[in-house]
């Protein structure tokens, strides 16, 4: 029988997080511990209470999220932020988060399980934050328009859907990169140009980008903040479920972002 807090050192070495930098709301690693061996492990986006309460009825008593229960930052144990914690606390229910240590991994990473689900395959880094790359990029000779509908095949399974900055009709993608979530800002679109990118693959971004996009020779697929994140806590509650000789599920939870 392993215990959340064996689970999660176990964790915490595999994503590196110690060595990762990332926002103070984040809080990576074990955010609330249990009593109870780890017996069932269930993955969510967000801890919300709808995930929690999703744990609770799959009969997890260890939650893996990648947005974690500070994220709104420093709150008083009142209302929402309080049925959070109650409803862990009286299900015994451990919860383990993961955020930009989950994005930058080599291989359970948010940004490169993406774009191999989309059929691209990654061969460097993109979107760095400090030290680290949070997404990846590669080459392809692809339709951007079959790019797109791949993208909005990929959102619609997970509740959103995909919108794409404006394109001529029979462009082609030649040099891609992979950012998810919140992935577009400033710095990205000059890292993007001096790469050479001519298409970003991202959940969500402000409206400028799709203004600046254009004129800089991109486009901006934004395939939805949820949707882009479902796919690392998946592929980390696999592997903790499997060192536990546990069973693990999937809390769907769409944000409609």
């Amino acid at each position: 029988m392993t215990s959340a807090t064996e689970l999660a050192q176990l964790a915490d070495e595999l994503l590196r997080c110690r060595e990762t930098p990332d926002y103070a709301p984040a809080l990576n690693g074990l955010q609330v511990d249990n009593t109870s061996p780890v017996a069932r492990i269930a993955a969510a986006v967000d801890c919300s209470q709808r995930t929690i309460q999703g744990a609770i009825d799959g009969g997890a008593n260890l939650l893996v999220v990648h947005h974690g229960l500070f994220w709104g930052g420093l709150q008083t144990l009142t209302g929402a932020h309080l049925a959070r914690v109650r409803a862990l606390l009286e299900h015994d229910i451990a919860l383990y988060a993961a955020h930009l240590p989950l994005d930058a991994h080599e291989t359970m990473g948010n940004s490169f399980l993406l774009a191999r689900s989309l059929g691209l395959e990654p061969a460097g880094g993109f979107a760095r934050y400090q030290a680290i790359f949070c997404g990846v990029q590669g080459a392809a000779d692809l339709s951007t328009a079959a790019l797109v509908v791949a993208c909005d095949r990929f959102a619609r399974a997970h509740g959103g859907q995909a919108v794409a900055s404006p394109f001529i009709t029979g462009r082609r993608t030649l040099r891609w990169g992979v950012v998810t979530g919140a992935g577009i800002n400033a710095e990205t679109m000059r890292e993007a140009v001096d790469l050479g990118l001519d298409t970003i693959i991202t959940g969500e971004g402000p409206h400028w980008s799709a203004v600046d996009a254009q004129e800089k020779g991109l486009v901006i697929v934004y395939a939805g903040h949820y949707a882009t994140e479902t796919l690392g806590v998946q592929a980390l509650a696999a592997w903790m479920a499997d060192r536990a000789g546990v069973p693990w599920s999937f809390v769907a939870a769409p944000t409609g972002l």
